[in-house]
């Protein structure tokens, strides 16, 4: 059943043939009904010349690495600096809804 299944040698088709048998006697209509002659089509541009690879110098190397570093320290600032402020405004909000929570609770005993 899992056997693969070979034709046999008189069916196998040459290395030069093929089993679907060529379409013949197909003829597709013109694309269009008026009588010109067709054009040549406008000449593909030539591709630009290819963009030399980047070349670092030390220099430039230098300033990149400057530069990355300046972008690290400052968006960690900005990160942090964020983290503080959600810190300090939920402290602030605990503390009200102490205080709230107290003045409440109790008013009669002022």
């Amino acid at each position: 059943m899992f056997t693969p299944k070979i034709p046999p040698p008189d069916t196998t088709p040459t290395p030069g043939t093929s089993l679907v048998p060529p379409l013949t006697g197909l003829v597709h209509p013109p694309a269009c009904t008026c009588h010109h002659t067709p054009t040549t089509p406008a000449p593909v541009p030539a591709a630009p010349p290819a963009r030399p690879a980047v070349r670092f110098t030390p220099g430039s190397l230098l300033v990149a690495a400057a530069g990355g570093t300046a972008v690290v320290l400052v968006v960690g600032t900005v990160l942090v600096s964020m983290l503080l402020a959600t810190a300090i405004t939920a402290a602030s909000v605990a503390v009200c809804a102490v205080v709230l929570r107290s003045l409440l609770n109790r008013p009669n005993n002022r």
